[in-house]
């Protein structure tokens, strides 16, 4: 017989397999909660319906054991559902050490680091598995959503030959006695790959991030949603592209997430397209307005995100983009337009989800700022050869799916969005 899950269960007999999450023994009425990915099933063993055998069977059940259960499902109004599996075989795949390292259904609350040292365990909690269903979905929708809009799923390295921020960042490998680094980015290959004449790619893949930070909203590696269009006028077409796509996005999830949305009590707006705009000035004085101290060329520090999301959330707004952001804070690929850039952040809740612009596309304009910016355009060679052989005028942005999955959710860190989190403390399991 086929496996069935628990939610898809009839009337009828079926086999289900999963994990014992708990077990009651009433005397002559003994039963046992078995859970899968799916959901929860009552299965009864009541003397006298089932087989001596069976009872003995359930006596020796114990929690987080692995089995798999064929029977006949009936109603019941007392077990949970209203349906129960009156079992007539018993297979006990593998039994589970005791006591279990974690509590993973939350009686007892376990800290960050417990938690993921047993991932495996942690996740057999609904709610927790939820977060990556969620996450799952978001990726499906926004494929979807790419695809609809002309672009094409590109893959590129994740050993590079340089970074496409720079500085202090980056991860240092050995390869076959050079190095090279992990990379920050696909930034560089994407722009490559505008002078190919795909036009419009993407790439979801992992990145890496060296930075000793110690927040609930930054970790070593993440995984990143970047995308590139060529042909454009200005950056306003990369946020025209960005809005839809985040609107395509939410609308999915929101329609096949109901039952995880429910586990966090999330509640998703869809926001209204186009965005609100703020350039980079006027969002400087809103902030300073409520505390702050920034000047023009200092960069938003997670304290000013945070304040001004909540300044835009009294006024109903949860996404919004910064724009025209000072030249001397932009990465060199950021095209310049004297004292301002064409960059763009997109924030959500206030937390930066986003951020792109329009790209220098101009050869010998893109050699100068390099070295305005301390770089050694010898070492960019491979990139800055795609600029000189008909080189177009193209942007994109870099965007960071688990603080997308950790904001629609309300997680309080960003950790709880990966399975196995990477952190300057963290490398196993």
């Amino acid at each position: 017989m086929q496996r069935t899950y628990t939610s898809k269960v009839g009337k009828g007999k079926f086999l289900v397999k999963g994990w014992v999450a708990k077990v009651r023994d009433l005397g002559n009425l003994k039963f046992f909660m078995l859970r899968d990915r799916e959901g929860t099933l009552q299965v009864t063993a009541k003397k006298g319906v089932v087989s001596d055998g069976i009872i003995k069977e359930v006596s020796h059940l114990g929690r987080e054991d692995c089995v798999a259960v064929t029977g006949k499902i009936v109603s019941s109004k007392q077990a949970p559902g209203g349906r129960e599996l009156i079992p007539d075989k018993i297979e006990v795949i593998a039994r589970a050490q005791t006591p279990l390292p974690i509590d993973f259904e939350g009686k007892i609350e376990s800290g960050f680091d417990k938690r993921f040292d047993y991932r495996f365990l942690d996740v057999r909690n609904h709610k927790v598995q939820a977060i990556f269903r969620v996450m799952d979905r978001t990726l499906k929708h926004m494929r979807e959503s790419f695809e609809r809009n002309g672009f094409i799923e590109i893959n590129t390295p994740v050993i590079q030959a340089a970074g496409a921020e720079g500085g202090s960042t980056m991860f240092p490998i050995i390869y076959y006695n050079r190095e090279a680094f992990l990379r920050q980015s696909p930034q560089l290959y994407k722009q490559i790959m505008m002078a190919s004449g795909l036009d419009r790619v993407y790439e979801i893949g992992p990145a890496f991030r060296a930075e000793k930070f110690h927040t609930t909203r930054h970790v070593s590696e993440f995984l990143s949603m970047d995308f590139e269009m060529a042909w454009i006028d200005s950056e306003e077409d990369v946020m025209k592209v960005l809005e839809r796509l985040v609107v395509d996005t939410l609308k999915g999830v929101k329609k096949s997430c109901k039952r995880e949305l429910e586990l966090f009590q999330a509640k998703l707006k869809i926001p209204e397209i186009p965005f609100r705009r703020i350039e980079y000035e006027k969002a400087i004085k809103m902030v300073n307005k409520v505390g702050a101290k920034l000047k023009f060329g200092d960069d938003f520090m997670d304290v000013e995100e945070k304040k001004l999301g909540e300044i835009l959330a009294k006024r109903g707004i949860e996404w919004y983009f910064v724009t025209k952001f000072p030249s001397q804070i932009k990465p060199f690929y950021i095209m310049m337009d004297g004292k301002y850039s064409r960059g763009l952040d997109l924030a959500f809740k206030g937390l930066e989800i986003a951020s792109g612009g329009q790209r220098e596309h101009r050869y010998g304009v893109l050699v100068k700022v390099m070295k305005a910016k301390g770089l050694d355009p010898h070492q960019f060679k491979f990139y800055l050869d795609a600029f000189r052989y008909g080189q177009i005028p193209h942007g994109g942005i870099g965007y960071g799916m688990e603080r997308m999955v950790q904001k629609i959710l309300g997680l309080d860190n960003i950790k709880e969005a990966i399975l196995f989190p990477r952190t300057p403390e963290k490398l196993v399991p």
